[in-house]
């Protein structure tokens, strides 16, 4: 069984991409960004391990919900697990959010040195971008905590190969 190491999940929510969400917590990250939402995901020694075979069997006993949201810590550090976890989300008919500190550009770029970054993008339906910058930390702001962050439409960004962002 494969598993992922996790600070915790969300069962439902509302706040981490659009309609009811399933949301789980990578563990471990490398970017600190000053003033993080999640510090105490930092650490990959941290939180614990659960197979994905208990996320999927969670995710479908929750009713409702029109997708899995993975968030952090960096879900791209442990990109194969989360990979496999997003194309089980996507066969059961819900859709990927996944919240990266990288940019669509640098993800990009990882994906053609290594296939799990691009299976994990590949499977990801929308991707808040970037790292927090707490200088451009707008509330008002959806889904997101600062202006530089993006929403993006990947399918669209990759089949056209440019940039193609979402408004909420």
């Amino acid at each position: 069984m494969t598993k992922i190491r996790v600070s915790g999940f969300s069962r439902e929510s509302i706040v981490d991409g659009p309609g009811i969400r399933t949301v789980v917590y990578s563990q471990g990250c490398t970017h600190h960004c000053p003033h993080c939402h999640n510090p105490s995901t930092w650490d990959f020694e941290g939180g614990y391990e659960l197979d994905i075979d208990d996320i999927v069997a969670l995710v479908k006993k929750t009713g409702l919900l029109r997708g899995v949201t993975l968030s952090g810590g960096e879900p791209f550090v442990q990109a194969e697990s989360f990979a496999e976890l997003a194309a089980r989300v996507k066969a059961m008919g819900l859709d990927v959010v996944t919240y990266s500190g990288y940019t669509f550009e640098t993800l990009a770029e990882m994906a053609k040195e290594d296939p799990s970054v691009a299976r994990l993008l590949n499977a990801t339906d929308i991707l808040v971008d970037g790292p927090y910058h707490h200088e451009e930390r707008d509330l008002s702001l959806a889904f997101r905590g600062s202006k530089n962050q993006r929403i993006i439409d990947v399918p669209k960004s990759l089949q056209e190969g440019k940039i193609f962002t979402l408004e909420f």
